[in-house]
């Protein structure tokens, strides 16, 4: 019953977050279409740098962390600053599931090896007898009965981390779709991976990706707002990405992937790579995200109990925590689905619960910060707004999905 009432209150919470139209117009319809679609699992990693989160929060050892799990990736990679402890919240529970099995396959998987195959690699034989030996039996009730629930085939969830769980979710099927696309218009994406160095990777993307976006077919699909949904990007979302190319999502796709492809080497960017491979690509060399490199291992192993989470909204969350909690806030692009009131309210107990000097960091479609003229003023106004960091950040972003990343401190 508990987790039936969880599972309605999480669609009421999507649905008040993505809805913002009038009912029956075609917007609306689109808002729902998305919200169903985002009752699944869809991020089985976080489409957000780790790095430079920690670097514009400057998260160091002590501070307090509130964030939104998605894949759960980050949430992890954040204790190797050694916080005083990280809460992650997100209203999918398939997220909030994978982000336990994470967190406790950290502390009960025997080596790095065992952890490595079964989340790094997620597609080695012996991940499901891995799982069963010596993690199945510490995860709580409700997460052992999620990864152990069978498909219509009789497989168990779990066989997932046996047949590359970043091929699944919305995200991964997307990029499927993606790469299927290229090919039948004649890109090979593989011949990316044997570019030498960066400049040949952006000689590659101008040469044979880039014309692509000029196809009648691309520019006629993409123009429709529901071809972005396997993004996680809604309706209301997709309006404010569209304007970065005025008004053509093609040119605006076409601009974010020269980032990702033309301003990162494939070595040091694991979302490329993923992007291409569904995978991190195998040898000594290879980019991988914190929580999964060898260095940070012990370290986060013997911090994993710092990590907590909860399956709600982070308003929600935050209401009910005691004032000075926090030194760090990250709302991945959150505020993009809000309403003005729904900004307020968050802000609101964001300024109750901080500590002195604390940072919020959050991405927004849009290049520029969404807050000025949605935000009221007098909460506004007890924020810096850390114009050059953020400007900064925005291009260190190896995701490259997002227009901007924003840093806003508290005032003394």
């Amino acid at each position: 019953m508990a987790k039936t009432e969880a599972r309605k209150a999480s669609k009421e919470h999507l649905s008040s977050s993505a809805h913002q139209s009038e009912k029956l117009s075609f917007t609306w319809a689109m808002e729902r279409c998305f919200t169903l679609l985002f009752q699944g699992l869809v991020y089985p990693q976080i489409w957000e740098d780790p790095v430079v989160d920690m670097k514009g929060l400057e998260l160091t050892s002590g501070k307090s962390v509130m964030t939104i799990s998605s894949g759960g990736c980050n949430a992890l990679s954040y204790l190797s600053a050694d916080p005083e402890f990280v809460h992650a919240v997100d209203l999918n529970d398939h997220h909030i599931n994978l982000l336990k099995l994470k967190r406790d396959g950290l502390r009960y998987f025997p080596n790095y090896q065992t952890y490595y195959r079964f989340f790094g690699s997620a597609q080695c034989a012996g991940n499901i007898r891995a799982f069963d030996r010596h993690v199945r039996d510490h995860l709580d009730i409700d997460c052992r009965h999620y990864w152990q629930q069978r498909d219509i085939l009789l497989r168990r969830r779990v066989s997932l981390f046996e047949r590359n769980i970043y091929r699944f979710g919305l995200l991964g099927r997307f990029i499927s779709a993606g790469r299927w696309g290229a090919y039948l218009l004649g890109v090979r994406l593989s011949e990316m991976l044997e570019m030498p160095n960066r400049e040949a990777q952006l000689e590659f993307f101008e040469r044979e990706i880039s014309p692509v976006f000029d196809h009648w077919a691309v520019r006629r699909v993409t123009a429709a707002r529901a071809s972005l949904f396997g993004l996680g990007i809604p309706p209301a979302q997709y309006e404010s990405l569209a304007r970065e190319g005025d008004g053509s999502m093609a040119d605006v796709l076409r601009i974010r992937l020269r980032k990702l492809f033309g301003d990162f080497a494939l070595q040091d960017n694991y979302f490329a790579m993923q992007a291409l491979t569904h995978s991190y690509g195998v040898g000594p060399e290879i980019s991988l995200p914190p929580y999964l490199q060898l260095e940070h291992y012990h370290a986060l192993k013997s911090k994993a109990e710092r990590l907590s989470v909860s399956h709600r909204t982070y308003s929600d969350e935050l209401t009910e925590r005691p004032e000075h909690t926090f030194d760090c806030y990250l709302l991945l692009d959150a505020q993009d689905w809000m309403s003005n009131k729904q900004l307020d309210h968050l802000w609101s107990q964001i300024i109750r619960t901080s500590r002195p000097g604390a940072r919020v960091l959050f991405r927004t479609a849009d290049k520029e910060s969404l807050l000025p003229g949605r935000l009221d003023d007098d909460l506004l106004a007890r924020f810096a707004y850390l114009k050059d960091l953020s400007a900064d950040l925005t291009k260190q972003d190896r995701a490259a999905v997002y227009g901007g990343v924003h840093v806003y401190e508290l005032k003394p």
